[in-house]
């Protein structure tokens, strides 16, 4: 058995990281509150999910870190994409990162992330997953882990599974997890992790999803972009698109991945399904570089955390 499938054993299907497995970054930064605590620049946020827990947990969910690092050997389309990308994130991605793993290494029991914590395929951007995450690294994919060459790329890049299936075995090289549905059981909640990057999902993650129901645990989904409320896809619209004040109630027609997920029969049967299943608890998603929550449905309220580019991060406690 080889390195990487002998690690792929022994992270087993799970989809977060215990924060014992992480190293402490602290003393590799220059301290920027000295009196106070280098983690205090973070843009924290919190949530509370209860469920009745005989021992309550809390985990750091961080999205969107968007890291741009590219080798001097790597084509000159990875150099562009290094140039103009680096600028676009503002040239502190790696640093954001360092300062949410030294918090929860501090203050929570595990790590979550959901998605783009790369910003495209590069030899040095998968090297920075494997020195922050390592074997442990466990997570959801985001639609820039599936880019090879963004806008460059040649032939363009498409929004299929098919497209995604070109380079997954690359990235399961990196990501040591199941990229399309994992499943792991925490204190008693079953956290599911899915792969949803164009807004859609597949009848067999819908199979899955619900193959995990018959544990009768509480749930926890987690995934890269947000099952759309006309909250969330407001306050999208209003970051992305609309800068004037609200006209009307402010709602924008569905496009992009919130009109797949209404449009798409296999994704808009499986929020129907969700928004009648009792025991998914709460949502969790990226994608929109923007902190907002939402309730889902009576059990499940939704929470999407801000760009880790920008140092948010959400700590959710499980009571």
């Amino acid at each position: 058995m080889d390195r990487r499938h002998f690690m792929k054993r022994l992270a087993g299907t799970g989809v977060l990281i215990a924060t014992s497995q992480l190293p402490s970054w602290s003393q590799d930064r220059p301290e920027v509150f000295p009196e106070r605590g280098g983690t205090e620049r973070l843009s924290l946020s919190y949530a509370t999910v209860e469920i009745g827990l005989e021992k309550p947990f809390s985990i750091l969910h961080i999205s969107d870190s968007h890291l741009t690092a590219v080798y001097a050997h790597e084509n000159e389309k990875k150099q562009e994409l290094n140039r103009r990308r680096t600028v676009t994130f503002g040239g502190r991605q790696e640093e954001a990162l360092r300062d949410a793993l030294d918090y929860a290494k501090q203050h929570v029991d595990y790590v979550l992330h959901t998605g783009d914590l790369i910003d495209w395929q590069s030899e040095a951007n998968f090297e920075l997953v494997r020195k922050y995450f390592g074997a442990g690294m466990m997570g959801s994919m985001g639609n820039h882990e599936f880019t090879p060459e963004m806008w460059l790329s040649d032939p363009p890049e498409e929004r299929t599974e098919a497209f995604k299936d070109r380079t997954r075995a690359l990235l399961e090289e990196a990501y040591p997890f199941d990229t399309r549905f994992q499943a792991q059981v925490v204190n008693g909640v079953n956290f599911i992790t899915l792969d949803n990057v164009y807004g859609t999902v597949t009848e067999e993650q819908v199979r899955r999803f619900k193959e995990e129901t018959s544990r009768r645990l509480p749930m926890v989904l987690c995934m890269h972009v947000p099952f759309f409320t006309d909250n969330i896809w407001r306050a999208d619209t209003r970051f992305w698109v609309d800068k004037g004040k609200i006209q009307g109630d402010g709602l924008a027609e569905p496009t992009g991945d919130y009109k797949a997920q209404l449009e798409d029969p296999v994704t808009h049967d499986f929020i129907t399904y969700l928004k009648r299943q009792p025991l998914l608890k709460c949502i969790l998603a990226g994608h929109l570089h923007i902190t907002i929550e939402d309730q889902f449905s009576t059990t499940c309220r939704e929470y999407v955390v801000g760009g880790g580019f920008l140092f948010h991060a959400r700590e959710v406690i499980f009571i």
